[in-house]
């Protein structure tokens, strides 16, 4: 869906356009002596304003597939990790081995290693002197999950026990289960980047204060005023074509 913000940008560059069309009607009336007031000029920033707009359009459309198919590969994620702890129990494996990969599964999961504590338990163990704070164990960013189930795969690889025979579970499943991971991960943040450097180009083109489209615009605006004078009919015509600065993201 098209936000309020990038309508404001398409429409200041509608509106240059219209500006441009009324000037090319007045033929030579139109002099200014400013080369960034000319219209070639203005065909120029106008052409350009068009291309970041597009630019802009392309870098939101390849970032919002990014991070679709990053939600999507993570989608199934928790239950295979919960598939991986229980193969590991079931494999005979020792309790101090299963305790060590739960610390791992929990921080995978975004579980605490305890019940959080209420209000209540938390002043009754401050009445007794001891100290509430309880450190939260969830680290569900991408990077922190993909970086705690590098962990785990390279903490079952050193478990003889662990030998599934559920090909999605076997070692070599999920080390290709990590690569994919952090490869749709590096498209959605690389794709991030290049939208906001889009988005800055943009920005600069339509919103310099010297040399931007708002503020070339209304000096085209001012000098037509000064040609015509503000009750002339040339002047009405472009007096209502308005030149923003808008949301810039």
């Amino acid at each position: 869906m098209t936000s309020i913000s990038e309508k404001g940008h398409a429409r200041n560059v509608a509106n240059l356009e219209s500006l441009i069309a009324a000037i090319t009607s007045y033929g030579t009336n139109y002099n200014p002596f400013s080369t960034s007031l000319q219209l070639d000029a203005l065909q120029s920033l106008l052409a350009t304003s068009k291309d970041s707009l597009d630019a802009v359009n392309t870098a939101h459309a390849t970032y919002s597939n990014a991070v679709a198919a990053r939600r999507e590969i993570f989608q199934s994620f928790s239950k295979l990790i919960t598939r991986v702890n229980n193969s590991l129990k079931a494999s005979g494996s020792s309790e101090q081995i299963n305790r060590s990969a739960l610390t791992i599964i929990r921080k995978l999961q975004g579980k605490r290693a305890s019940a959080k504590l209420t209000d209540d338990e938390k002043k009754a163990l401050e009445a007794e002197g001891k100290t509430a704070n309880q450190i939260s164990a969830i680290q569900m960013s991408y990077d922190n999950r993909i970086e705690n189930f590098s962990m785990l795969i390279s903490f079952l690889s050193l478990v003889p026990q662990y030998n599934p025979n559920e090909q999605e579970l076997k070692i070599q499943s999920l080390k290709d289960l990590y690569a994919s991971l952090k490869a749709k991960n590096t498209e959605a943040i690389t794709s991030s980047i290049h939208l906001t450097n889009a988005r800055i180009t943009r920005n600069k083109i339509l919103y310099n204060p010297t040399t931007g489209l708002v503020s070339v615009s209304s000096n085209v605006k001012a000098y037509i005023k000064s040609i015509f004078g503000t009750s002339s009919p040339y002047y009405k015509q472009i007096s209502k074509l308005e030149f923003k600065t808008v949301n810039k993201q």
